[in-house]
């Protein structure tokens, strides 16, 4: 006997039932990306997370704009004699911070000297980072024997003690504030040097290098476009270190009466009081704690500028 016919099949005549569409979903929308943590890149970003940084920044630029408006708060020479020897700070409100031995008035001693020591000590830093990154790019980019000869120039450098041979460079030569700058540069450009070499030794065989090479880049566009970029972070990190040494150098030689003579420095202002530390001790202790700040300031900000500059710190940052 034949099995009957299923009782979903359609006998014949009857029209098919219309095909009903499988429901298309609706996309389902990505979910929104969380916003970003904002990178703290660059050195604001930095003094805004550090306080400390941000008093030394602070510190700074209150002495730069005292030596910036020296002339305009204390007009006429620092060195004349404007009241009564041995006036101590808070006795007089035309002396502030008192006079000295002879009757000069410190407070524009120290807004003057702040010119001459700043002046100096940035001077200074720019000759030297100057010289010491042309010559460390140099022997760390071509190598071979420029890399011998220029490594064994700064080696010699490094051996002499650098102030005696600071003394001795300020002794023969006339003591200004230009002649000043230069020896301290002299004597400073060794260190930036080794550092300049060493970083572009470790960057002349990277592969953006290579590839400008491949391009038909000159050496010099190479050095300068390619290398010295990724060079330039450690040595602005030292260029605080070189400005506050500087400001030392330049106020031990004051202090030793090899500084300028014709100028008010910090250094000549301790160098002064030096013999009336028992009855007169404010003389010296005033400008030796302008020196004071303004190293500290200078060291705060190296360690604001190592963090943001550094990138190995960079990716230890919460």
């Amino acid at each position: 006997m034949p099995p009957e016919p299923a009782a979903a099949a359609l006998t014949p005549g009857t029209p098919a039932a219309p095909a009903v569409a499988a429901p298309q979903l609706a996309p389902v929308a990505a979910p929104a990306p969380l916003p970003a943590a904002p990178a703290a890149n660059g050195l604001l970003a930095t003094l805004r997370r550090h306080p400390p940084a941000l008093i030394g920044a602070g510190v700074l630029l209150a002495i730069a704009v005292l030596a910036l408006a020296a002339p305009l708060l204390f007009p006429g020479d620092p060195l004349a004699i404007t009241g009564a020897p041995f006036l101590w700070p808070g006795t007089s409100l035309a002396h502030p911070l008192g006079t000295d031995s002879l009757g000069r008035d410190i407070l524009a001693g120290l807004a003057h000297g702040a010119r001459v020591s700043l002046g100096i000590g940035f001077a200074a830093a720019g000759l030297g980072l100057v010289v010491g990154i042309a010559l460390g790019a140099l022997a760390g980019y071509l190598g071979g024997w420029v890399d011998a000869v220029l490594s064994q120039l700064i080696e010699i450098f490094q051996t002499l003690p650098s102030f005696v041979l600071l003394v001795v460079l300020v002794s023969i030569a006339q003591p200004t504030t230009a002649t000043l700058s230069g020896a301290i540069a002299l004597v400073t450009w060794p260190m930036v040097a080794r550092l300049a070499r060493a970083e572009c030794r470790s960057l002349r065989e990277k592969d953006f290098v290579l590839a400008a090479r491949s391009l038909g880049y000159g050496h010099l566009r190479i050095l300068v476009h390619e290398i010295l970029p990724g060079a330039l972070p450690p040595i602005i990190v030292t260029a605080s270190v070189l400005v506050a040494s500087a400001i030392l150098m330049e106020s031990a030689l004051s202090f030793m009466g090899l500084g300028d003579p014709n100028t008010v420095s910090w250094g000549s202002m301790i160098g002064q009081g030096r013999e009336y530390l028992r009855s007169a001790w404010y003389m010296s202790a005033l400008p030796g704690l302008a020196i004071t700040l303004t190293v500290l300031a200078l060291n705060l900000l190296g360690d604001a500028l190592n963090e943001a500059l550094n990138p190995r710190r960079k990716g230890t940052r919460r």
